[in-house]
């Protein structure tokens, strides 16, 4: 090959990249891409926490979960909400005493996103097996790296890269298969009011009753000498006592005489 030849080869390789620099930026634009998804069987997996609200101050919850351990919940959103009896109160409202019951249900879907790109154009150039230029329907070349194993259709039958020829009509689609995963949780917050505290045992009433107030003791009776009046004498008593004696004494006589 002479100096000429060498340097006209030279000059193509040179315009080759510089097309390929000038026209990589417009690929994406040139190249058709559709994205499909799909789905798999989801699976659903449900977690239930309980606890017991221990104090509230501001946005920050200790909560006491039924295995004792103790937790700090910091800044609850002022949008979270939680259910009791029906009605939906915010964290403001919450109470020491209450009990709360979180159940998460985390929803995960296996998922395979598929992406094909196609691009058709006329071979301008390819240096197999690395890259290809195409001339597209815009009439603009762009030129496309060649992965390891791609086929081009050409007038419907498969080939590779050492099969183009400039001029060609090829179509080149590339499928690739990317799987994926989605996890959706959703948490709702129920609570419920402690209950009551239990009434007062019943206590024997105890009444307090005054003594009675005993009876005025009565005044002692004061008996006085009996007085003979002044006027009195003992002359009557003593005759009367004679006289039952002389009585006597009759009496006793008649008794011997009978």
């Amino acid at each position: 090959m002479n100096a000429r030849a060498k340097w006209t080869h030279a000059m193509m390789i040179l315009a080759v990249g510089a097309v390929g620099l000038a026209f990589t930026v417009k690929m994406s634009a040139q190249v058709k891409t559709s994205t499909e998804e799909r789905a798999g069987q989801a699976t659903q997996q449900v977690q239930v926490e309980r606890g017991t609200v221990l104090a509230v101050s501001g946005n920050d919850v200790v909560v006491q979960m039924a295995d004792g351990s103790i937790r700090n919940v910091e800044n609850v959103p002022e949008s979270a909400r939680v259910t009791v009896d029906g009605r939906e109160i915010g964290v403001h409202e919450l109470k020491p005493g209450m009990h709360l019951q979180k159940t998460i249900t985390t929803t995960t879907t296996p998922k395979v996103i598929v992406t094909t790109k196609t691009v058709t154009g006329k071979v301008w150039h390819v240096t197999p097996p690395n890259s290809v230029i195409l001339t597209l329907e815009d009439n603009t070349n762009q030129a496309f790296k060649i992965p390891n194993g791609q086929k081009f259709m050409v007038n419907g039958q498969p080939t590779d890269a050492f099969g183009l020829k400039k001029g060609m009509v090829v179509q080149v689609t590339k499928v690739v298969e990317q799987p994926a995963v989605q996890v959706e949780e959703q948490a709702k917050l129920h609570g419920r009011m402690p209950p009551p505290p239990p009434p007062a045992p019943d206590l024997p009433v105890l009444v307090v009753m005054a003594a009675p107030t005993p009876a005025p003791a009565p005044a002692p009776v004061q008996t006085a000498a009996a007085e003979l009046p002044k006027t009195g004498s003992e002359l009557p008593l003593t005759g009367l006592i004679g006289m039952m004696l002389m009585a006597g004494s009759a009496g006793v006589k008649f008794l011997r005489r009978k």
